[in-house]
């Protein structure tokens, strides 16, 4: 399911269109190869947070050493580096299943024991970090910085007490949902609308992750569930691995314009997902309909478990839909920038957890980059390419936390 890839820079070209202040102009190719150059220097620059990435998933299934360049997937030590990326929420993904079986805890824990061995293994190339001090302080010393995270609410088990335990070890956001309706909430993958939003318990987890401080993802939740954490959440919220629906209409997964103004009002942020099926409608489109065929075809079998992957793997691979290109992921920033501001967009590329369906130019850790450059030919100035890669989003997780002391004090 995963390929390696080498882009570290597009070529450059013999001229492109920069647009400054409505203005275009065109590049020659040596300023062309200044930007690049400028492009690979802020990727050292400045802090790279990348809030979404799913090599835990990946390396459950295929144990490697990411501590060398692997043969495949699309995170390890090496190409971290190279792509200036210094921090990352790994996902500690629990499969909806998990909740039907009871496994969903036991297989949190495990994934989280997973991440923090890596740490413990290789601790000149990775750190864990619970804060954003941490980061600040572990930024420049050639390490990784490791926050945990859980993508699916399930291993909660409807109980206030394994939120807190979680938090202990370190998680610092969970995705409530993930692609079926949970005790938590629904999902925007499941056509089960259970709950019509968030469940009774759902929304004393919002007021519990709040007092504590910890961050609530949207991603991945129903229209329903969004807009009523909105309305619950004391404290901003952020769409850790999401676009924008106004270039995937229907997909309920990506976020309306409506939607990403209440989460810049709220004070959250919108972390832009690099898969092809984000930020391309056509991608999108081809993506829907080989999941409905997939899903029937699992459903009409009883398909479960390897023997469901092993399908999924096949025929994925049997019918590619093809990639976006880095400028759909652009375009994506952009659209957030001109809805809402510079302050409310940052990078959640979910690296591992699409698959090969990643665009052009965006093909693993090594390449932002390549997205820094595009910004720059773009007209971003290198004030707002600090903002995109890590200020917007630390802020955020700063004032997560500030609310959390407040609430704890009673203020």
């Amino acid at each position: 399911m995963y390929r390696t890839h080498k882009l570290i820079l597009l070529p450059a070209i013999t001229v492109a269109a920069l647009s400054i202040a409505g203005c275009t102009r065109q590049l020659s190719m040596e300023e062309e190869k200044q930007l690049q150059t400028k492009a690979r220097e802020l990727a050292q620059k400045y802090m790279i947070v990348d809030t979404h990435q799913d090599a835990p998933w990946r390396l459950r299934k295929k144990e490697q050493d990411i501590s060398v360049r692997t043969p495949d997937g699309d995170f390890d030590y090496p190409r971290a580096r190279a792509g200036g990326l210094d921090a990352v929420f790994m996902a500690a993904y629990v499969p909806p299943e998990c909740e039907d079986d009871d496994t969903a805890y036991a297989v949190a824990e495990e994934t989280i024991d997973m991440i923090e061995g890596w740490a413990e293994k290789w601790p000149d190339k990775f750190v864990l970090a619970r804060s954003p001090e941490d980061l600040k302080r572990q930024f420049g010393d050639g390490k990784v910085s490791i926050v945990v995270a859980i993508e699916n609410g399930a291993p909660i088990e409807g109980k206030l007490d394994n939120l807190n335990h979680f938090y202990n070890r370190g998680v610092r956001y969970i995705t409530p949902a993930h692609s079926k309706c949970n005790h938590i909430c629904d999902s925007s993958f499941d056509e089960e609308r259970k709950w019509h939003g968030l469940s009774p318990f759902g929304k004393k987890l919002v007021t519990e992750m709040n007092r504590i401080g910890m961050i609530i993802d949207v991603s991945h939740v129903s229209d329903e569930t969004f807009f009523q954490i909105i309305e619950l959440s004391k404290a901003p919220v952020v769409a850790t691995h999401s676009c924008c629906r106004a270039f995937t209409p229907g997909f309920e997964r990506n976020m309306s314009d409506e939607m990403i103004k209440l989460l810049a009002e709220k004070g959250g942020i919108m972390q832009i997902n690099f898969g092809s099926m984000f930020v391309s409608k056509q991608v999108s489109e081809g993506f829907a309909k080989r999941r409905k065929h997939v899903l029937k075809h699992i459903e009409k079998h009883g398909l479960a478990g390897e023997e469901r992957e092993a399908y999924v793997d096949k025929y994925v691979k049997a019918h590619p839909i093809g990639d976006a290109d880095i400028s759909d992921v652009v375009a994506n920033i952009d659209h957030v920038v001109k809805l809402v501001g510079i302050d409310y967009v940052g990078l959640g590329s979910d690296f591992d957890g699409v698959g090969d369906c990643l665009p052009a130019g965006l093909k693993d850790v090594s390449c932002y980059p390549n997205l820094i450059f595009e910004l720059l030919k773009e007209g971003y100035t290198e004030e707002d390419i600090e903002k995109i890669c890590s200020a917007n989003f630390l802020r955020v997780w700063s004032n997560v936390q500030k609310i959390a002391l407040d609430l704890q004090a009673g203020t």
